[in-house]
């Protein structure tokens, strides 16, 4: 009988048998990997789990290629009295996420163990509809800042070269967010025309004092010319503007914030390290040089500086260790102002040291009391899909930056600990606070790379207008690319389009966008031998199209004809409507057309790493992958007609 045989039919005495006689036969897995020690914790056999966690040599630190540990797999069991043993005597986590972010409290739920749940509902002290998942901000919202004003809640986000510029979002219980403006809505005000992918807008810090609002952000040029970075102050006196035309500070450096003092002083806090210059008194111009007040705790890339002050300190906050796996939240404090800052012992106060999470990269925080006086970080992060590279597996960052929220406890000894110092959850209690139910107009979800042309695109009710761009989207003049956030992995989008009468060239669909060096897009085209369905993908330099798939379009809005005079794979039948679509998976995408109930669909494409940040090396991949609309025109016009966009996560 082998080990593994004996944990499948519970014999104990066997199991005891065998690893007297050979201990390392704990150490194998089934035929799916599972280890011995997980088998037994899904029997639910909780002398049998007894028995290998105290006589045997296994590890409690094991996990299984999704990084789920034994607690996982006896949550699996339902078996209450397991899992008591596992979370009280082995020390094992009940809000522990694995590649997937479920943790073993989801899977109790998801299994409807109702002794179960009642147990994990005493120790966590919520019950699982009163938790939270991070991401709270799913997509790409990277840089998160926020204030509070009363019982309310704005936070804003990098937006890159992506138009209108910096969203800010508005909530009532820190866990569900809607967009409600943006700090430049003003073509004219933006300049965001000849810059390239991931410049633009980065790190915005919203902050709120004597009745006025004001936002500032780095202002990121292209890599020409003398000048690389100008910091923007825009204010208002409503959170979601409109704002004033951006006033510009000519002081190098990136991820300012604005710190307004019981005094009723001003200062600009910018990288690197901490540095700090005072501000006129409406915050529009530098009146002192800038001096460093702190370069930080672990002395890499220290950038993202708040400062926060409570009970006679003045908290210095800082992101360190660079924005990938050694990302970092630190903290440091000074009686005064102007320091000498001390750091903070429990440094870093967040960081992910676990690298089988599937949530990475964790820094970039500001801190924000309720009026009830508990206090919360939000901070940036992001989740992680896996490839199988030359190497091995691969870290894929393919939704961007997002935004996360844990709570912040203070130390007796006056520190600010974030999360208990486990690093970010999957899996929170929600804040004490009245839930907050979003009502985001639509209108507000969708972005263009730079900003459209004035008749560029037009949307009245789900109807979108689109001028096709003179440029294609791998050039960064394009213009009037309707796009949305990606926010999961697993998504489908669909939306109809009105077939448009195409000159040759000219293209129209739909497209599965990162920057103007990476995208695919699904589309409508004409060539000398009419108009076809295509799949065309750009991976830096290099375009790749597939097979093309003509169609006949017979008659379609707007009066035109067409004639039936060549070969077809689809006749589009009369009134002209086509439904364009994308499945994915990961980084599978799967593109589809239907007209009229018949249906085609595109060769898998089994791998778009070039839609991560990874998965390309040009320019800054600071931003995520998105879905969304164009049509390319060329020297010719063309409009096109879209409507119902649907965009559902799988």
């Amino acid at each position: 009988m082998t080990i593994q045989d004996a944990i499948k039919q519970q014999n104990i005495d066997a199991v005891k048998r065998i690893l007297t006689e050979d201990p390392s036969a704990i150490d194998e897995t089934d035929d799916r990997g599972i280890a011995m020690s997980f088998l037994a914790a899904r029997s639910g056999n909780l002398e049998l789990v007894k028995y290998i966690v105290e006589y045997s040599r296994a590890s409690m630190n094991m996990v299984d290629d999704s990084n789920r540990n034994i607690l996982h797999y006896g949550a699996m069991s339902g078996n209450a009295s397991l899992c008591r043993y596992l979370v009280e005597k082995v020390g094992m986590d009940i809000l522990s996420g694995d590649r997937n972010l479920v943790t073993p409290y989801q899977i109790a739920y998801e299994g409807n163990y109702a002794e179960l749940l009642e147990y994990f509902q005493e120790k966590v002290g919520a019950a699982y509809e009163e938790m939270y998942h991070n991401p709270i901000r799913q997509g790409m919202f990277p840089d998160p800042s926020i204030v509070r004003v009363g019982d309310d809640y704005y936070m804003v986000n990098s937006s890159f070269i992506f138009f209108p510029c910096i969203p800010i979002s508005h909530s009532r219980d820190l866990v569900h967010w809607e967009i409600i403006g943006h700090a430049i809505t003003n073509p004219e005000w933006s300049r965001l025309g000849d810059l390239e992918g991931g410049r633009g807008y980065w790190a915005p810090d919203i902050s709120y004092d004597n009745g006025t609002f004001y936002i500032t952000a780095t202002y990121r040029l292209n890599d020409t010319g003398g000048v690389y970075r100008r910091q923007i102050v825009v204010s208002s006196d409503k959170p979601e503007g409109p704002y004033s035309e951006p006033a510009y500070i000519e002081e190098d450096g990136i991820d300012p914030s604005l710190f307004h003092d019981s005094d009723g002083r001003h200062y600009m806090l910018l990288n690197r390290g901490a540095r700090i210059l005072e501000l006129s008194e409406d915050c529009k111009r530098q009146i002192s040089e800038a001096r460093l007040l702190y370069y930080g705790s672990q002395k890499r890339a220290p950038e993202g500086p708040h400062l926060l002050r409570k009970d006679g300190w003045y908290y210095l906050f800082l992101a360190e260790g660079g924005t990938g796996a050694g990302h970092r939240i630190t903290v440091a404090r000074s009686r005064t102002l102007l320091g000498d800052y001390e750091p903070c012992p429990y440094n870093p106060i967040m960081r992910q040291e676990d690298e089988g999470a599937g949530i990475w990269r964790c820094g970039h925080g500001k801190p924000v009391q309720t009026a009830s006086g508990d206090w919360y970080m939000v901070y940036l992060c992001g989740r992680k899909l896996w490839r199988v590279g030359a190497q091995g597996p691969e870290i894929c960052s393919m939704l961007g930056r997002e935004t996360a929220l844990d709570p912040i406890r203070w130390t007796e000894d006056g520190w600010p600990i974030v999360n208990e110092l486990k690093g970010p959850s999957v899996l929170q209690r929600k804040p004490h606070l009245p839930t907050y139910v979003p009502t985001e107009s639509p209108d507000r979800q969708w972005i263009t790379p730079r900003e459209p042309e004035s008749d560029g695109i037009r949307m009245v009710g789900e109807r979108f207008t689109i001028k096709g761009s003179i440029e294609p989207l791998s050039n960064v003049h394009a213009r009037n690319i309707c796009l949305r956030r990606q926010t999961s992995f697993a998504f489908s989008a669909q939306v109809k389009i009105y077939v448009p009468k195409l000159l040759l060239g000219q293209e129209a669909g739909i497209t599965c966008y990162y920057d103007e060096n990476s995208w695919v897009c699904y589309f409508l085209g004409k060539d000398e031998q009419g108009q076809f369905l295509q799949v065309k993908e750009h991976i830096g330099t290099e375009t790749n199209e597939h097979v093309k798939t003509y169609i006949s379009v017979e008659e379609c809005v707007g009066g035109y004809v067409y004639p039936d005079s060549i070969d077809t794979n689809i006749k589009v039948p009369g009134g002209g409507m086509m439904e364009l679509g994308v499945k994915t998976n990961g980084l599978e995408r799967r593109f589809y057309a239907e007209a009229g109930g018949l249906h085609y669909e595109s060769e898998v494409l089994p791998d778009v790493y070039y839609l991560c940040d990874e998965g390309v090396s040009m320019g800054k991949r600071f931003t995520g992958a998105m879905v969304g609309m164009y049509a390319f025109a060329g020297d010719e016009q063309l409009f096109v007609d879209f409507e119902d966009f649907r965009y559902q996560v799988l």
